[in-house]
């Protein structure tokens, strides 16, 4: 080795030590033990574009700048003579800005700046980032020191103000478009008119509640004798539903936020488990079961596993849950993911009419996943205090999230897929997800990914005056407004000191005015419940994301700009005249998709009435070609439904949830389909038909 060579790595060296004292856990000092905790090591690239640091004690710090991680690799690499060859972006078979669709890195240019001599500046040889308008680049917050501390005690200080007089704003917002609505109450009450008479499911709103008050009654009665109930008093209660469903829980409601609690009430029971994604978050997973034939893992075996997902590792261990089951009565899992500023518990709060109580108990093994901080925010190295555990948003809790969650159930159940239920927010970041410059190698282990009320287009309620003045702000003001850590944490302040029902109504009052939704068709007397579990923790970037001038409120799409599917919608129009030369070129749209082979089945359930996003936009882009891997198993416009009307309507398991259930049965690989029993209320015949009907369009 030459003494010029033996110079470059030693600079490199000194070079590598600085970057990593940059994106470590804590500030260096000379002294420091390399192999301390939290301190950097190299940057390992779950996409081409979203790289993590690892760290010495095999930790994860969340995602940086791409210059970042490939100047930390760089160097580390030159330190210790070794070539340095950047990842390439999946999908891509040129450099295209406009194709490329979610931000792409061009390789030749980092390839180029790698074969430059090993005298050339480091600067010049850090590649150019390319980023897509929809997803700007993060935020980079380096290990602690006094200059952080201090901007982050200003951006704490006003955000603490200015979103608490934007807090105010919007409640007494909500007080004022509540004011006619009370007046009309009053004055029905007065002409001797029962206001609730109007509602369009009245008589089955009074049939619940007579049932809930026998079965409340019952339980007291079983308090007080400590025993099981007897003939006499089952026949004392005639109302009460028959089922092999025995309450572990019971009595008044106690309006509380635990999954487990409502789970008992209706017969079943829940365990949580704690799981790593590759950055380094600590998520909180549901399994819903009935205690009558499952028993849950010990708590040893249900805290966090290891950062590295779909491990091959893990392909001889005989997971839990088969344990318990044999081959024949095994049950198929599905995972279910919840919407924006809310938390799995939205799938539980409807007694049996829950989408996650009757799926388990239709015979599926229901899995209940929560994004990350949700109400208790954790990491493997980071505190509630530092912003880079706030440095996040929806392309994290696409890359990073799902996948972590999809691999920790088909561990648990050893499964090669399972069945993808979201709501709203969850489907924005499996769309997301399972893009072609993504993750599209998720699509392999879904069986069919169901989406209900997809949130891909904005919908005209992003016009409204409080979703403006986000996007008018500048991205500095934003953070000056909002701050750099938790989106407005006095919610969940309130959420933990109000009462269940004072937090309930107050928390429908709001929503209803942020989100233009009614509660007509819910059951008015589990309405306070249903809040039990919203708002979570939820990052000022994520809601930057949102709402913010860059991104989802201005381009109205997640995965394309405004100009482009404003484009697309004047060339399908076009094309639409002429349906020869629309089937000529349609192999041009698909130059333009989001998706490729490894797409999943989807299945649609769209609200008609979703002020908050734009379903139909979405279904006509498939039905226009625009995805031609995109298979849509099934789809369905409810006219008469808003945005949270899919999963809590009272006649929302009639309208989806057995629709869900059969679409998850007929997409269910053959060989799970084996081994699985038998899900009760499925019709062979409606597989027949989906079959018949996919062999002639072939």
């Amino acid at each position: 080795m030459s003494q010029t060579q033996l110079r470059t790595r030693a600079h490199a060296a000194v070079d590598y030590e600085e970057q990593a004292k940059k994106l470590s856990l804590e500030p260096s000092t000379n002294g420091q033990d390399p192999d301390a905790s939290g301190h950097a090591v190299e940057a390992t690239f779950i996409t081409p574009l979203d790289p993590v640091i690892e760290t010495a004690d095999g930790n994860r710090l969340p995602a940086i700048p791409i210059q970042e991680a490939h100047k930390i690799n760089l160097l580390k690499n030159r330190s210790e003579g070794r070539p340095y060859h950047p990842v390439r972006p999946r999908g891509l078979t040129r450099f295209d800005r406009q194709n490329a669709g979610v931000g792409a890195v061009d390789r030749n240019e980092l390839l180029k700046d790698d074969q430059e001599s090993e005298s050339s500046r480091l600067d010049e040889a850090i590649p150019v980032l390319h980023t897509h308008p929809l997803f700007p680049p993060l935020p980079l917050y380096g290990p602690p020191s006094l200059l952080r501390d201090l901007q982050c005690i200003f951006f704490r200080t006003t955000s603490a103000f200015l979103s608490t007089a934007f807090l105010a704003v919007v409640v007494l917002g909500a007080i004022f478009t509540s004011v006619p609505h009370l007046f009309k109450y009053i004055w029905l009450w007065l002409t001797f008119r029962d206001p609730a008479k109007q509602r369009p499911f009245y008589e089955e709103e009074q049939s619940r509640a007579a049932i809930r008050r026998e079965k409340e009654k019952e339980w007291s009665s079983r308090k007080r004798k400590r025993t099981a109930p007897t003939n006499d008093e089952t026949r004392e209660c005639p109302n009460l539903p028959r089922n092999e469903y025995e309450p572990l829980e019971g009595g008044p409601d106690k309006l509380v936020c635990d999954i487990r609690y409502y789970a008992r009430r209706v017969g079943l029971d829940a365990e949580q488990f704690k799981v790593q994604t590759e950055d380094g978050f600590i998520l909180t997973l549901w399994h819903i079961y009935n205690p009558k034939e499952y028993k849950p893992k010990a708590d040893s075996g249900r805290e966090p596993d290891s950062p590295v997902v779909f491990s091959k590792c893990q392909e001889n261990l005989q997971p839990h849950v088969p344990k318990q089951y044999r081959d024949g009565d095994r049950r198929y899992p599905v995972l279910l993911m919840h919407g924006l500023l809310q938390s799995a518990g939205a799938y539980c709060s409807n007694d049996d009419d829950s989408l996650a109580f009757f799926l388990c108990k239709s015979g599926y093994d229901v899995w209940l996943g929560n994004n990350r901080c949700g109400f208790v925010p954790e990491h493997s190295l980071l505190q509630y205090h530092d912003p880079r555990m706030w440095a996040w948003n929806m392309r994290q809790m696409g890359v990073m999230d799902l996948p972590a969650l999809m691999s920790r159930v088909l561990e648990e159940t050893g499964f090669e897929k399972l069945g993808l239920v979201c709501h709203s927010q969850g489907t924005t970041q499996t769309f997301v997800a399972l893009a072609k410059e993504q993750r599209p190698d998720l699509g392999d282990k879904i069986s069919v990914f169901c989406a209900l009320a997809p949130a891909v287009y904005a919908g005209p309620l992003i016009g409204k005056m409080y979703f403006k003045f986000m996007r008018v702000i500048s991205p500095a003001m934003f953070r000056i407004f909002f701050g750099i850590h938790a989106f407005i944490p006095l919610m969940m302040a309130m959420h933990r000191a109000l009462p269940g029902k004072l937090y309930g109504a107050m928390g429908y009052r709001v929503f209803s005015f942020l989100f233009d939704w009614t509660d007509t068709r819910w059951d008015r007397g589990l309405r306070n419940r249903l809040f039990q579990f919203s708002p979570v923790y939820v990052s000022a970037e994520s809601m930057r994301w949102w709402l913010g001038r860059e991104c989802f409120a201005r381009q109205k799409c997640i995965l394309a700009t405004r100009e482009d599917w404003q484009t697309e919608d004047v060339e399908d129009e076009e094309r639409e005249e002429s349906r020869e030369r629309a089937e000529a070129r349609s192999s041009d749209r698909g130059k333009t998709a989001w998706y490729d082979e490894h797409v999943p089945p989807i299945a649609l359930w769209v609200a008609g009435c979703d002020e908050l996003v734009d379903g139909r936009r979405l279904l006509r882009r498939f039905e226009r070609g625009r995805e031609p891997h995109v298979k849509v198993v099934h789809s369905k416009v409810i006219e008469e439904y808003e945005h949270l009307d899919v999963i809590w309507a009272l006649d929302s398991i009639e309208q989806v949830g057995k629709e869900v259930r059969q679409v998850l049965w007929q997409t269910m690989p053959e060989d799970a389909r084996r081994i699985c029993r038998r899900v009760s209320g499925v019709d062979d015949a409606v597989e027949e038909r989906e079959q018949h009907s996919d062999d002639q369009l072939q």
